[in-house]
């Protein structure tokens, strides 16, 4: 099951509310938030990022417009996406998700979103001995672009068991999550345990009856604002108004071990000797960085 692989640490009761925290320093983080496993957004951690308030349409227009990215089976360019994006409302949304792998389409603007905000005393999925191969079948730093009226498809827990970081660069978007312990009242499909059978925003309750029992936290997360949630939380997106966020993925003790299992699966579908050799080498690292993390201070 989801929760044996993720061997989540237990929060101390459910989960009513998220906070919006400003000011917090990295050992107030550590304590309240990442250790015990709480989503939070962070008002004020990416304010002075230099890219904060310079990644607009336009800009994306006029930088990048000639790139191209296949959305649901259709080539376009990225200007064409904008414009769609612009033009997007709940009758016709523009296609989504509109995601564009950073460190592959425009690797210059990762110095536009520092000082980076770390889950954990160390930044493992930067850490100089993991190579990037190891984060296979996702991307760790994104942009997402969507319009009015689109929504992520479907409720889910991040690929590879990986904590997740949304900032909002443009704009506003709103977020249903659901906590870990939720997860009976969401039917998993069978074959893939992280991708929820629920229509979320249309749930069919003759189908699925248990859903009704299930509580979600609904929160928008507003321009320079960073939604800060671990694995094991279940969620999808809904855009109200055109909107750029920077994605950005975490490792840290709680999930190294799921993660290495995950990446190792991953790999087995390739080659059983690499799969093995992830594992094993995932595992060593593990142990290295855990060391590292024992000797550094909060």
């Amino acid at each position: 099951m989801l929760q044996e692989a993720v061997k989540l640490k237990a929060v101390s009761g459910t989960v009513e509310t998220i906070d919006r925290r400003s000011n917090l320093s990295r050992r107030e983080l550590i304590k309240e938030y990442i250790e015990p496993g709480r989503p939070v957004v962070l008002t004020d951690a990416a304010r002075q990022w230099p890219g904060m308030g310079k990644v607009t349409p336009q800009f994306i227009k006029e930088k990048y417009g000639h790139l191209t990215k296949n959305v649901k089976g259709v080539e376009y360019t990225f200007s064409d996406l904008i414009d769609r994006v612009l033009a997007s409302s709940p009758e016709t949304p523009a296609p989504y998700p509109f995601n564009v792998n950073v460190e592959y389409y425009c690797p210059e603007m990762r110095k536009e979103f520092k000082p980076e905000i770390v889950f954990g005393k160390l930044d493992r999925i930067n850490h100089p001995l993991l190579p990037r191969f190891m984060m296979h079948g996702t991307e760790v730093y994104e942009f997402f672009i969507g319009g009015q009226g689109a929504s992520f498809p479907f409720l889910h827990v991040d690929e590879l068991f990986l904590h997740n970081q949304l900032t909002q660069l443009y704009g506003s978007k709103e977020f249903i999550l659901f906590g870990p312990e939720q997860t009976p009242y969401l039917y998993p499909t069978p074959n893939n345990p992280k991708i929820s059978q629920v229509n979320v925003l249309n749930p069919d309750y003759e189908k699925f009856p248990l859903f009704r029992e299930a509580r979600p936290l609904r929160v928008m997360v507003n321009q320079g604002e960073t939604l800060l949630f671990p694995t094991g939380w279940w969620h999808i997106t809904q855009i109200h108004e055109p909107c750029i966020s920077l994605g950005r993925c975490h490792l840290n003790g709680s999930n190294w071990r799921a993660f290495v299992r995950d990446e190792a699966k991953v790999w087995r579908r390739k080659s059983a000797l690499m799969s093995m050799a992830v594992y094993a080498y995932g595992m060593a690292l593990g142990v290295l960085m855990d060391a590292q993390e024992a000797l550094m201070p909060l």
